[in-house]
């Protein structure tokens, strides 16, 4: 059977965080490398964005582990204790961390990667004002900028077409400027509406 077969078979065919059936997709918890039914779950699409921080953390969808952290998944429970934590600043979130129950290993599993210590700020790619900046978007220069090693001028006003994030800097775009694929700084472009 199939790891997507396997986990559809233990949920339901629902998110095992919050119960949606739609946009289910395997969400395998970092820091594994396994992509085994023991380290995987199936999550919506909304579970998953904010898991991986490409999405504000929206509280009031996340009440629903007051539910999930009853779960005897342990990949389900780790996912539980690391989400909560990251909300702690809401009361229900913290009431719930002192009720839920880990067993050692399973503790050990949850802070292996550290993201209970974080707070649910999200750190993403966003331009000049404030909106959030997705991979295929088109962007517009609000200054002009000179190619460092070329003798390409990046006028103000030109358009950037089907721009690449760049993973691990969230105040840099790749794109690509007079058939020249450039980094472009996030601060010095506007998100073309449309």
């Amino acid at each position: 059977m199939k790891l997507i077969e396997l986990l559809e078979a233990r949920s339901g065919k629902v998110c095992e965080l919050c119960g949606a059936d739609q946009g289910l997709k395997p969400y395998e918890l970092p820091p594994s490398s396994d992509s085994t039914i023991d380290d995987t779950i199936l999550a919506c699409e909304k579970c998953r964005m904010q898991l991986e921080k490409k999405e504000e953390l929206d509280s009031s969808h996340w009440q629903v582990l007051t539910t999930s952290m009853w779960s005897e998944v342990p990949a389900v429970q780790v996912v539980t204790w690391r989400m909560l934590n990251r909300l702690r600043h809401e009361s229900w979130a913290a009431e719930n961390i002192d009720m839920m129950y880990l067993s050692d290993e399973h503790l050990a599993w949850a802070k292996a990667t550290g993201d209970h210590e974080n707070d649910s700020s999200v750190d993403l790619h966003k331009d000049a004002n404030g909106h959030t900046l997705q991979n295929g978007d088109s962007v517009v220069l609000v200054k002009s900028l000179d190619v460092k090693g070329s003798t390409i001028n990046a006028k103000m006003g030109t358009v950037v077409r089907n721009i690449r994030l760049v993973p691990d800097n969230t105040e840099q775009i790749e794109g690509r400027v007079e058939s020249q694929m450039i980094v472009i700084l996030t601060k010095y472009v506007r998100k073309q509406n449309g």
